[in-house]
């Protein structure tokens, strides 16, 4: 769910400053289309998200999120292995740019903890699509607007009763998703190759990881609770976050904003075909406005935006 732009010349690293390693995954990754980088990214994130609903049971919602960034952060932070050796503005945006993710994250796990895959990620993507609406004096984007608001009010009626409070997480999740996009864009400018993401995730589990052992205890520690959360944390943060970082060197922002408008229908069809979480005629009617809104907001956007 990284929805941010790099700057070209400030994030294209020299051949000397990585490792064979990173260089190998470099060009695996560079030969890959864009457009199928930002699609496996969006699938890689839902079932890493359907998976982690198994945790719910054993380590509740803060003890799945726990577990996912914490193995997401020592993935990348030993994949990387980011200097330290930063100015106060890299530092500043790490920071921010890791409590905005480990925020999204908590509030997302316990919305998830209540209602279906499909509802919670369209609601929440209501972030990044008031991002792209942000500052517009168009009318055709007020209907974007009014499309997306009359989406969400759908997703309460048919398929069941929904748990507000699972959609008023969701809600506080699509907020920092918001900020996450904007600490995003900072994070590119000041930060080079993957040590500004690494770092990041490092934080935002230090924000988590006290939550998690509350709500879980020593349940964390058993073996499938552990291979699971490493599923988690490779399947929703250290791939997909990866392949948007590839993606957004060769796409324009506005392009990836597109393609990330698909992510709440592939969330409903994974909920669906993954967890069985069926939804009403008139919730698939709501995911469709709201994705359909977030396309013709990103293609109105400003392209400085």
């Amino acid at each position: 769910m990284a929805a941010f732009s790099i700057d070209e010349t400030e994030r294209s690293p020299s051949p000397a400053s990585r490792s064979s390693s990173t260089a190998l995954a470099a060009r695996a990754l560079g030969s890959v289309p864009p457009t199928v980088l930002v699609l496996l990214g969006i699938l890689s994130t839902q079932l890493g998200a359907a998976l982690a609903k198994h945790l719910f049971g054993a380590v509740g919602g803060f003890g799945a999120v726990a577990l996912r960034l914490f193995f997401a952060a020592a993935v990348l932070t030993g994949f990387w292995r980011p200097t330290l050796r930063m100015d106060r503005r890299a530092w500043t945006a790490v920071l921010g740019y890791g409590l905005v993710l480990g925020s999204m994250n908590l509030c997302f796990y316990q919305s998830l903890a209540r209602i279906p895959l499909g509802i919670a990620v369209t609601t929440e993507f209501l972030g990044p699509l008031a991002v792209a609406l942000a500052g517009s004096r168009r009318w055709l984007d007020a209907l974007w607007a009014v499309l997306a608001g009359g989406g969400v009010l759908l997703l309460t009626e048919g398929g069941g009763k929904v748990d507000l409070v699972g959609v008023m997480f969701a809600l506080g999740a699509g907020l920092f998703w918001g900020l996450y996009i904007l600490m995003g864009a900072a994070l590119g400018r000041h930060t080079s190759e993957g040590d500004g993401l690494a770092l990041g995730m490092a934080v935002a589990a230090l924000l988590a990881v006290p939550f998690g052992v509350v709500s879980g205890g020593t349940a964390l520690l058993r073996p499938w609770v552990l291979a699971v959360g490493l599923g988690v944390a490779l399947l929703s943060s250290v791939l997909p976050y990866s392949l948007d970082l590839e993606a957004l060197r060769k796409i324009p922002p506005s392009v990836f904003g597109i393609l990330m408008s698909l992510e709440p229908a592939v969330a409903a069809l994974i909920g669906l075909m993954v967890l069985g979480e069926s939804l009403g005629w008139s919730q698939w009617i709501a995911v469709l406005c709201v994705v359909v809104a977030s396309v013709g907001a990103t293609r109105g956007a400003r392209p400085n935006t």
